[in-house]
């Protein structure tokens, strides 16, 4: 018996037992062909898009200036490929991020169900600022967070390819591409000032994207480099905080997920081993006004590095073998919440 069909027999097993809670949402999400999406994931695909996001014609893409418009332009191009809809008939949200600054959240909606609108929502976010440039020096923000926002967006393409070959899911997911993270996350609490407002309108069903519609957030910040392991010598990792939000059914996908579909990355549910850099990280992106509204949220990370708001901080010091395992874990992670 191979590896999968034995992981197949033992979740089926678990089945039996559970009688089906927690543990399984439907055979039909756990063995399934998913070539179309995991083909659509390739390094040098990601190389490209975070290299775009990190070059000087971004210029670092500081919240509203010119290369944060130049950046904005191109995730809207990208979603708009992806067969992303807007919702209220635009990608671009203002935001306002004090001092008289101003940027632009990018937003795009990937329906759950041809036949149905579903009422229930994924977010999934990154944000795309980065610092720009100071002191004359341009800082590229490969890693923070060009990676993150290419993990997004290559989150998109397979989701959009598995709805393309007739899969169908019972909520729909929210792509978001925040702005002014590096200005007190203004972009991300604009955005859930939105949703408190009823200010959002899904494109398909004509009713507001509102508080108790949201299912849960993922948030990814930095996830292509390699460079700050959980163990010594092993560059395979991912760092998920805020899975014990998530309801009691939903904490062992993420793991049940990663022996199943044979990433096989170290991963841990804390920062580090330390209880309060775990509560302090968790508290300093994009996911932390959804949880503090009590919106399940869940942080991707693969941890800061000595490149971190630094100047060379490059597409060439990640890891994006690495990477692409990581983004296939979260889209199947994805695809489970979705039932």
């Amino acid at each position: 018996m191979d590896k999968k069909k034995f992981i197949y027999a033992i979740l089926t097993a678990a089945l039996f037992l559970t009688g089906g809670k927690g543990l399984m949402h439907g055979q039909n999400f756990w063995i399934s062909n998913d070539t179309a999406a995991h083909n659509l994931v390739w390094e040098e695909k990601l190389r490209q898009r975070i290299g775009f996001l990190a070059d000087s014609l971004c210029d670092g893409r500081a919240t509203g200036g010119r290369g944060a418009t130049e950046a904005a332009a191109w995730i809207i191009r990208q979603f708009k490929k992806a067969g992303l809809m807007p919702l209220d008939s635009t990608y671009s949200k203002h935001v306002f991020a004090g001092h008289g600054t101003v940027g632009h959240n990018i937003a795009g909606m990937l329906p759950g169900s041809r036949k149905k609108a579903p009422d229930s929502y994924i977010i999934i976010g990154a944000h795309y600022d980065h610092l720009g440039v100071l002191g004359g020096s341009m800082y590229p923000g490969a890693d923070n967070n060009a990676s993150g926002v290419a993990a997004m967006l290559s989150l998109a393409d397979m989701f959009s390819a598995m709805r393309q070959v007739g899969r169908t899911y019972g909520k729909s997911i929210i792509f978001v591409a925040f702005d002014a993270k590096e200005m007190n996350m203004a972009g991300s609490e604009a955005f859930w000032r939105m949703i408190e407002n009823g200010e959002l309108t899904d494109p398909v069903s004509g009713e507001a994207v509102t508080p108790e519609k949201i299912y849960a957030m993922a948030n990814i910040e930095q996830i292509g480099s390699s460079l700050a392991p959980l163990s010594p010598g092993r560059e395979d990792y991912m760092i998920a905080l805020g899975i014990n939000t998530l309801p009691a059914s939903d904490r062992n996908l993420l793991s049940q997920c990663n022996h199943f579909y044979g990433t096989r990355l170290e991963l841990s549910e804390s920062y580090y081993g330390s209880e309060k850099f775990t509560e302090i990280f968790y508290g300093i992106s994009d996911q932390k006004v959804f949880a503090e509204h009590g919106i399940p949220a869940v942080f991707f990370t693969s941890g800061i590095t000595m490149n971190t708001f630094k100047t060379y901080d490059t597409v060439e010091s990640l890891n994006l073998k690495v990477l692409r395992d990581r983004i296939i874990l979260i889209f199947h992670w994805t695809e489970k919440l979705l039932r």
